[in-house]
């Protein structure tokens, strides 16, 4: 009997083993699933935040491509309260300032009033026509059968006509002369008027048709070739390879000498602004036809003196180009600039970042159909930026001077910089919101220049007049597409140089290029003479306007 049970439990015992292995199978097994399971569902949440952010990248896109380029943030969801709701009365300054108190007041632009013809056509030459289209029988006085005449005149309708432009050949014919006394002797006298020297040696362009050729491309944006099919449509075969080599030798010949010296005018400045865009050169030494070449543009901010803008050609991005532009600059000066590392270079510089830029990221890290939830954090970086805006607004609207935009933005500038830069540190983003983190990122390079502005009344808040004035390459680039040599590119940024100064001096570009063809400025002059021909010389205003 007892070995009966000894068997029987012997039998459980193994039996209990084997169900103890079985449970630590099952175990294994349970957990080994629930790994696999967590994997997965990671893989899962990996892929959903790729979806979002391929998802916010393709709606950028498309925002891009398709939708408006406004960066407005829309105005204040009523009930909504604003992170920037404070008691200004409250507020202690940074510094004593002046004791008038600048309202900030919502912006809201207002509709132009329709322009009447009068004000669209004020340049236009005038031409009245006086309709006579009755006939002697419908003139006649249908009562009395007397004959009628006129008594007044009344504007029924206006219309712009279009005169087809022409070109004209010219020959210049020198004139010899002798003298009648020694005609008949052994050493007879003669001498030959020959006139000007041609605009270029053995090429039969005039000033007025190099001009038109360089406004039509640097402005007006045509490629050469299409102005190719325009002159022969007028009747003369002009190629583009012949147009090409004007402006190259006349900039080279006449434009160099303005765009050195505009240059030196630069250097002198205090203020100074600055953007890169790419451009493709085709035949560089040791590089492809595909590289990138790049177009820095320096010009003067807004401090109120007469503006400069020069574009300077560089075969590669890095920041020493710019850096060897500006070496001869004031040391201390203030740099506006984007969030490019490369500006670094340009040591004696105060570099000022653009809150445009900034703004820029906050609006493109907005989550999508969040615009107006003041709990997104791409709003709240957009409010940051618009509350800057909103304070120099009223500083223009108000006309206040230079020192008193200092004052009064170590006041009510400086707080909110200071707010932003701490908010932005303690921010958090989601890891699917690339956009916000990109945003972050770009702020925290800026943070080191973001108050430079506030050291001088006359830095600006953006860099909004240089991305202006790069604008018409920019468009010219989308025609043209490239410069074919060095030589054609370094003519194109003199062009364009000499083209957006004059525009920005409120000169016609076209009437400018005229006149300095036929002044043809040469290396061998000095500054005052250069001075007389800068199209913010009197003298220059005078004449070119003189013409209209």
């Amino acid at each position: 009997m007892a070995d009966l049970k000894d068997i029987q439990i012997l039998e459980l015992k193994d039996t209990i083993s084997q169900l103890n292995n079985t449970i630590r199978n099952q175990n294994d097994l349970i957990e080994s699933l629930k790994q696999m399971l967590e994997d997965r569902n990671n893989k899962d949440d990996e892929k959903d935040r790729m979806i979002a952010n391929l998802q916010a990248q393709l709606d950028f896109l498309k925002q891009k491509l398709f939708g408006s380029t406004s960066e407005v943030h829309k105005g204040q969801v009523e009930g909504q309260l604003s992170i920037f709701d404070n008691q200004e009365d409250d507020e202690k300054p940074a510094i004593p300032v002046e004791p008038e108190y600048i309202e900030v007041k919502s912006y809201t632009k207002k509709r132009k009033s329709k322009a009447t013809y009068d004000e669209i056509f004020e340049n236009l030459p005038t031409r009245k026509v006086y309709v006579d289209t009755l006939t002697d029988d419908q003139k006649v006085c249908g009562i009395c059968g007397t004959q009628m005449v006129p008594i007044g005149h009344e504007l029924i309708r206006t219309e712009i006509i279009y005169h087809q432009p022409k070109l004209e050949r010219v020959q210049y014919m020198a004139t010899t002369y002798e003298c009648p006394k020694c005609k008949d002797t052994e050493e007879p006298q003669f001498i030959k008027d020959e006139g000007l020297p041609a605009l270029i040696a053995g090429s039969y362009a005039s000033a007025e048709l190099v001009a038109y050729v360089i406004y039509a491309k640097y402005v007006l944006g045509l490629p050469l070739y299409r102005l190719e099919q325009d002159f022969e449509h007028l009747g003369a075969k002009i190629s583009r390879t012949t147009m090409a080599n004007w402006i190259i030798r006349c900039s080279q010949d006449y434009f160099m000498p303005l765009n050195d010296y505009l240059h030196r005018c630069l250097l002198k400045r205090r203020y100074l602004m600055a953007d890169e865009t790419p451009i493709q050169v085709l035949k560089e030494p040791n590089r492809r036809p595909q590289s990138k070449s790049y177009v820095w543009l320096m010009r003067t901010g807004e401090d109120g003196e007469v503006p400069i803008i020069i574009y300077n050609y560089t075969p590669t991005r890095a920041g020493y180009n710019a850096a060897k532009f500006l070496k001869d600059a004031q040391p201390g000066f203030y740099l506006m600039v984007d969030g490019y590392q490369g500006y670094n270079k340009v040591a004696s510089a105060n570099r000022c970042c653009c809150y445009t830029h900034i703004r820029r990221y906050f609006v493109r890290a907005i989550t999508k159909g969040h615009e107006k939830d003041f709990m997104d954090p791409g709003v709240q970086g957009v409010m940051y930026c618009d509350k800057l805006f909103e304070y120099e607004r009223s500083y223009r609207e108000k006309g206040l001077s230079f020192k008193q935009i200092y004052n009064r933005r170590l006041k009510d500038e400086k707080p909110v910089i200071e707010a932003f830069l701490a908010w932005v540190d303690h921010l958090k983003p989601n890891a699917s919101n690339e956009s916000l983190k990109k945003a972050i990122k770009y702020v925290k390079n800026c943070a080191p220049y973001m108050m430079n502005y506030l050291k001088d009344g006359h830095c600006s808040l953006s860099n909004n007049l240089s991305e202006n004035s790069i604008r018409p390459l920019v468009i010219g680039r989308k025609n043209f597409l490239f410069s074919d040599t060095q030589d054609g590119a370094n003519a194109s940024m003199m062009a364009y140089s000499i083209i957006e100064t004059a525009k920005a001096n409120g000169l016609d570009p076209l009437k400018y290029i005229q006149y300095l063809l036929n002044k043809r400025p040469s290396s061998n002059m000095v500054d005052e003479e250069l001075e007389r021909l800068m199209p913010w010389c009197d003298e220059v205003v005078d004449q070119i306007n003189s013409k209209n």
